[in-house]
């Protein structure tokens, strides 16, 4: 992961607070260009109209890339200094130009939209500064009770296959009698780290549509649900 990909992974742009913040629409995206440490280092840092973003830091005494912030071997004091001070300035970037996202994946944070339009829920992150700190709990309001569990987990989690890509992925109650089995579908596994008999794994990489997905939410609120979490519909 560049250091770019890491400041701006839950990130989403804001092109009216760019442009305030100083960045210029290039057609393709948006650049942005500063001196920092004294100007004796320039970032420049593009963003195309995706939201990815990728970065150069030059050494203005030569005017070249300074390749020793991306290569691995260099992690001496100067080198660390820099790196700290350019994730200084990304950071400063991200605070005054984007929207702070719960999830990575587009469709995670669609559904969590969804979720919230649908039951007025949105996740709380229960497990701190902790390896699942990402990992949100959408629960019924009155009880408590999860019904959904959004999480960022590695690929081989569910195919086995040792493929290290990270992706987000749902946990999500079904019926164990309901047939076909959901699992039967592309991109629905058994469940990560939950019981397979009643809980099954969705993965948010648009594998399933987002109304696909939205089923299969539906089918897990009301499993989850106890009476105190019922309210009465009004009459129409």
């Amino acid at each position: 992961m560049t250091i770019e990909e890491k400041v701006f992974l839950k990130s989403g742009f804001d092109p009216e607070k760019m442009r305030d913040f100083g960045f210029v629409n290039t057609g393709a995206g948006y650049s942005y260009t500063a001196d920092f440490m004294d100007g004796d280092f320039r970032a420049e840092i593009f963003v195309t109209k995706d939201g990815s973003v990728c970065g150069r830091v030059v050494d203005t005494m030569n005017d070249e890339e300074y390749a020793p912030l991306r290569a691995v071997d260099f992690d001496g004091p100067f080198v660390s200094t820099v790196r700290a001070a350019y994730e200084a300035l990304l950071q400063h970037v991200a605070k005054n130009c984007c929207v702070e996202k719960p999830f990575v994946s587009a469709q995670a944070n669609r559904i969590t939209g969804m979720i919230f339009g649908r039951w007025g829920v949105r996740p709380d992150f229960p497990w701190g500064d902790s390896p699942y700190d990402g990992a949100g709990v959408f629960r019924h309001l009155r009880s408590g009770k999860w019904f959904a569990l959004i999480m960022r987990i590695k690929r081989l989690n569910l195919l086995k296959n040792g493929d290290e890509t990270p992706l987000d992925a749902v946990n999500l109650k079904i019926d164990p009698g309901a047939l076909p089995s959901p699992t039967e579908k592309d991109g629905v596994f058994p469940a990560y780290h939950m019981n397979h008999k009643h809980w099954i794994t969705v993965v948010l990489d648009d594998t399933l549509s987002d109304d696909a997905v939205m089923a299969l939410l539906e089918s897990s609120f009301y499993l989850t649900e106890t009476k105190k979490d019922r309210i009465e519909q009004p009459e129409t």
